[in-house]
């Protein structure tokens, strides 16, 4: 019953996201639901010059992750850009279903993180680790027959509703340890979705950074590396010099929790090789590098936002929700928090 809920609720966000997208029929009568109504008009979330959007990686808490769904968390924010995770578009192509529970995979993780996690949870983190592999590797053999159609039809989707793809990032794709055909596949369905660039962990390896920026040269396509607490400002140095199609996707918050001083000086130093910028609020090392609600935490979003219009760079900012959601919100909610954050800055 759980499933043909999902699948009847699905069904009723595809036809609802259609006809809003490209009907010019539809009147307000037809639903009798306002929340229908905010549909009728493109979202917009560019603001003074700077383009804010979200990584779909934010809407990960939420029950449904459909491509539907999650179009519609992106609508319900006002956002009309995006970072798009694979996830959505792969199943939405036909992808093998996975079983993993998300929400246990998720906090083992963070436990894990965290150095809180017991014997028994790291042992059955390890299995679920171990189950993953033997079903990417039968996503590997989906990949090399996929229908890019279904991803063409996938971006209509999302484009008629007024949503652009400005990054794509597949899970299980980009790797030292992935296969040709993977960064091939990878590459080819972003552009297939629009996007300008991929992004992928940087791998702090520079044969691979090497390797990668080839692929990228050969579809040209940009890939931008996404860095954590190793981040520098020498970081992406090495990957620049080796590919002009090797690039930067900055993530501002883990940067500060690096304990980098004067962030805002990467952004300037670097901009002409940022492709997207993460944005979130994280303490310096000294206060203890949490993860916060923004405008609460040591990271300058206010002077970076301010930063980009002024300089007038063109590059969006990706808004990625990672604090703590309050009792009683959702990530959607705060995501459309984060918006006015940025809207705010941008006045």
């Amino acid at each position: 019953m759980q499933n043909n809920s999902k699948s009847t609720r699905r069904k009723f966000l595809r036809n609802t996201l259609t006809l809003a997208a490209g009907s010019s029929l539809i009147t307000p009568s037809l639903f009798g639901a306002p929340s229908i109504l905010k549909y009728y008009n493109k979202p917009n979330s560019k603001f003074n010059g700077v383009q804010i959007g979200v990584i779909t990686y934010s809407f990960r808490s939420m029950e449904d992750q459909s491509a539907e769904a999650t179009l519609k968390y992106i609508l319900d924010c006002g956002i009309n850009a995006i970072e798009l995770i694979g996830d959505p578009a792969e199943t939405f192509a036909g992808r093998p279903e996975n079983t993993l529970n998300r929400s246990v995979y998720f906090g083992l993780m963070k436990k894990n993180k965290s150095g809180a996690i017991s014997d028994n949870e790291a042992k059955e983190l390890a299995e679920i680790q171990a189950n993953q592999a033997v079903y990417n590797a039968k996503v590997t053999e989906w990949r090399k027959n996929a229908d890019m159609k279904k991803f063409e039809k996938f971006r209509k989707m999302y484009n008629d509703a007024g949503v652009q793809i400005y990054a794509f990032k597949p899970r299980n794709t980009f790797g030292k340890n992935n296969s040709d055909a993977d960064i091939d596949w990878g590459m080819k369905t972003a552009k297939v979705l629009g996007a300008s660039h991929v992004t992928v962990e940087h791998p702090s390896n520079d044969a691979t950074t090497l390797r990668l920026g080839n692929f990228a040269k050969k579809h040209r396509i940009y890939i931008a590396y996404h860095g954590h607490e190793q981040q520098t400002p020498t970081l992406w140095d090495t990957a620049l010099e080796q590919s002009k199609y090797n690039a930067l996707n900055l993530d501002l918050g883990h940067f500060v929790a690096a304990g980098n001083t004067a962030p805002l000086e990467i952004i300037k130093t670097k901009h002409e090789h940022i492709k997207s910028m993460h944005l979130k609020d994280r303490q310096t090392p000294e206060h203890g590098k949490g993860n916060l609600v923004w405008g609460s935490g040591d990271t300058p979003l206010t002077g970076a936002l301010e930063l980009m219009k002024d300089k007038n760079y063109t590059f969006p900012g990706t808004i990625e929700l990672e604090y703590d959601i309050p009792q009683g919100s959702n990530a959607v909610a705060e995501v459309q928090k984060c918006v006015e954050f940025c809207k705010n800055a941008l006045k």
